[in-house]
């Protein structure tokens, strides 16, 4: 039996489990708040010691809140703040570009590692392979993931797009705005962005997940939209492997 370390890195925690073929836990679910600062080195350490007591896997998947590309770094808002709700931090950010996160992790689990964007790995675990399938993650900021007939497209930061008056879709769904808003008026918010995504794509389905989904209602996705559970950035990094290269 084949077990994958599922790794989820978010803006405010870090999560890991041992998942079987099926999907299932195969151990508890780790969490620790994530550290800021927050350098690459930083990160691998805190990583390695969070998985360290759920045993050896024979194979790694890691969600990372940003772009990546051949398993470098080439933007993460979240990490690249000093601290969790602050400004971009100039020396962190050059610290992050084109960091290989896939090589630095695959040497500290000692075991083959797969580096995706988490909204790529969510995605993984949710969409059906119909048509065209889009996955919004909100969370610290706000993933999206592209799918056709279930094959994974290249990763796009569609929600760095204008939300209104210079303020892009991952700032004004963000969870410091989520934070500073009235319920409703945040509520509306997704509602608005996600017809102006499916205006750019025409999707056949979108599905919402990430923390911040359970302050939503199904009327807030719309009649083509399911709200998933978290638990798909994890269970996700089973799936993500047969959606390999």
């Amino acid at each position: 039996m084949i077990t994958t370390l599922c790794v989820d890195i978010g803006g405010s925690g870090l999560k890991a489990a041992m998942v079987d073929l099926h999907g299932d836990l195969m151990t508890e679910r780790l969490r620790v708040d994530t550290p800021y600062p927050c350098p690459p080195e930083r990160l691998v350490a805190a990583l390695t010691d969070l998985v360290t007591p759920l045993g050896r896997a024979d194979r790694a998947t890691v969600g990372f809140p940003g772009l990546v590309r051949d398993g470098r770094v080439l933007h993460v808002p979240s990490l690249t703040r000093a601290r969790y709700d602050g400004d971009t931090d100039v020396d962190l950010q050059h610290r992050w570009d084109r960091f290989p996160l896939e090589a630095a992790l695959q040497e500290a689990f000692g075991i083959p590692t797969k580096l995706l964007n988490d909204a790529d790995v969510q995605g993984c675990a949710v969409v059906a392979g119909r048509g065209l399938e889009f996955v919004i993650t909100l969370g610290t900021g706000v993933g999206t993931a592209l799918f056709l007939d279930g094959r994974l497209l290249p990763h796009l930061e569609l929600s760095h797009g204008p939300f209104k008056k210079g303020v892009s879709i991952d700032t004004a769904l963000g969870n410091v705005e989520r934070k500073r808003l009235e319920r409703d008026h945040w509520r509306a918010r997704v509602r608005a962005a996600i017809d102006v995504f499916d205006a750019m794509l025409y999707f056949d389905r979108v599905y919402v997940g990430g923390g911040n989904a359970k302050h939503l209602d199904p009327s807030d996705v719309g009649p083509k939209g399911t709200i998933v559970s978290n638990s798909a950035g994890i269970i996700g990094g089973v799936r993500a492997w047969d959606f390999a290269d």
